[in-house]
C-alpha cells in the first residue's frame, strides 16, 4: 500500500505574508468572491492564523457576511461544524476590535 509522498505538517508557522496571500486568492464566481476566499481561508488555517486573516480582511475592507450563491454566510455553515467555535469565536473578536 502506497502512502503520501509528502508528510503531513501540523505545527507550521504562518507568517503574515502567508496568512494575507489568501486575500487575493482568485475566486471561483464573482459574484462570491469574498465568501471563496473566507471559506478557503477557513478550511485552509488553523484557528489562530484564521483570526488574523479577519484582521487583514476585515481592514482591506471584505465583507465578512458574504453569502455564498444560495445565500448563506461562511458562519451559517460553519456553525454546524463541530470544531467550528475557535473560528467562530475568532470572528466574535475581530468584529469587537473594528
Amino acid at each position: 500500500m502506497a502512502g503520501p509522498t509528502q508528510p503531513q505538517v501540523t505545527d507550521e508557522v504562518w507568517d503574515d505574508e502567508r496568512v494575507k496571500s489568501f486575500l487575493y486568492l482568485v475566486p471561483s464566481s464573482a459574484p462570491a468572491a469574498d465568501f471563496n476566499v473566507l471559506l478557503k481561508a477557513y478550511r485552509g488555517m488553523r484557528a489562530g492564523d484564521f483570526e488574523r486573516f479577519l484582521t487583514f480582511y476585515v481592514n482591506d475592507g471584505r465583507d465578512l457576511n458574504a453569502p455564498d450563491p444560495r445565500g448563506r454566510t461562511l458562519w451559517d455553515i460553519i456553525g454546524q461544524h463541530r470544531l467550528a467555535g475557535p473560528f467562530l469565536a475568532a470572528r466574535d473578536r475581530v468584529l469587537n476590535n473594528k
